[in-house]
């Protein structure tokens, strides 16, 4: 996958052969989306979790039958945009006061659904939900012109699928399945000479939400590794990446005006259907933490993985 686009018309894991027995990166970014398909933010340092980056995916908007809704429906939730600030929660969105929320808050609990799973969480209560409505129900499809903000139950283990965790249990939060996603400069680098060549504008790592981008490998080696360690100075980290992570229209919506280009989409068309996924466009590894909750990650650490896709 690396260098010239001739090299293939899909996705090939074997694509070079490794120079070493391991892969050697740094963390080259740390992004979490505190309210699922809303915005991410991106951080220096952040703690690892067992359910991934500590905020991330921790908030979720849902329809007034307790159903997740995202950018698919909504593409202008990616507009609205978090930050944290003196123990609050801050979301920001065009013409739209400033909606400020206790991290500590929760008003009263709620049943909802997040893909095939139905969860308990903490409804964010009517300020927070007549705010997401003003701001994204406006010309809504209808059944999404009344929204509520909920919050993940932290009482609640959410499983990541054991297809591909195997014996190992592993949680998440809102996240579609898994805790982690991670991505690297060079695949984004490699889209974007095809984005170029096709006549299209380029993109940042913002079309795919990653929370981990690595720096220092080739175009998609994320795509060919196992498990990843860290040494953050207090501990080893360990993640491992568990599974290719299936592309919907998402990174097709323009993170700075919510607009929808089919652009990203077909480009990867060409050159990303993933046979572990029956040919499915992917970019990106999820993720899972094996080791090293309550660490510290930071921009710069550097990461040694081993090869195991070959």
């Amino acid at each position: 996958m690396e260098g010239s686009h001739a090299a293939i018309d899909n996705v090939n894991m074997s694509s070079s052969a490794p120079l070493s027995d391991q892969l050697q990166a740094r963390i080259d970014a740390l992004w979490v989306y505190p309210v699922k398909s809303c915005a991410g933010v991106s951080l220096t340092e952040a703690e690892l979790t067992p359910t991934g980056l500590a905020w991330d995916r921790a908030w979720m908007v849902v329809d007034e039958e307790g159903e997740f809704v995202t950018q698919r429906e909504l593409p202008r939730m990616a507009l609205v945009q978090p930050a944290f600030r003196l123990g609050q929660l801050v979301l920001r969105a065009p013409g739209m006061l400033a909606l400020h929320l206790s991290l500590e808050a929760a008003e009263w609990p709620v049943k909802v659904r997040v893909w095939d799973d139905v969860v308990e969480a903490w409804d964010m209560g009517d300020i927070a939900a007549q705010w997401f409505s003003d701001f994204l129900g406006t010309d809504a499809p209808a059944g999404l012109n009344r929204l509520r903000l909920v919050r993940f139950d932290p009482e609640v283990r959410r499983l990541c699928s054991r297809k591909w965790t195997g014996d190992r249990e592993s949680v998440t939060q809102f996240a579609d399945g898994f805790g982690v996603l991670v991505t690297s400069t060079a695949s984004i680098n490699e889209l974007n000479s095809r984005l170029i060549a096709a006549g299209q504008t380029v993109v940042d790592q913002r079309r795919f939400r990653p929370n981990i981008v690595l720096s220092g490998v080739e175009a998609h080696d994320e795509d060919r590794i196992g498990a990843w360690r860290i040494d953050t100075g207090n501990g080893l980290a360990v993640l491992e990446n568990v599974k290719p992570c299936a592309r919907c229209p998402i990174p097709n919506v323009d993170p700075d005006t919510a607009i929808p280009s089919p652009a990203v989409g077909d480009a990867l068309q060409a050159y990303r259907r993933d046979p572990r996924l029956n040919g499915a466009l992917t970019f990106g590894m999820n993720a899972i933490v094996t080791d090293g909750d309550g660490l510290i990650l930071k921009v710069g650490q550097g990461v040694s993985a081993d090869w195991v896709f070959g």
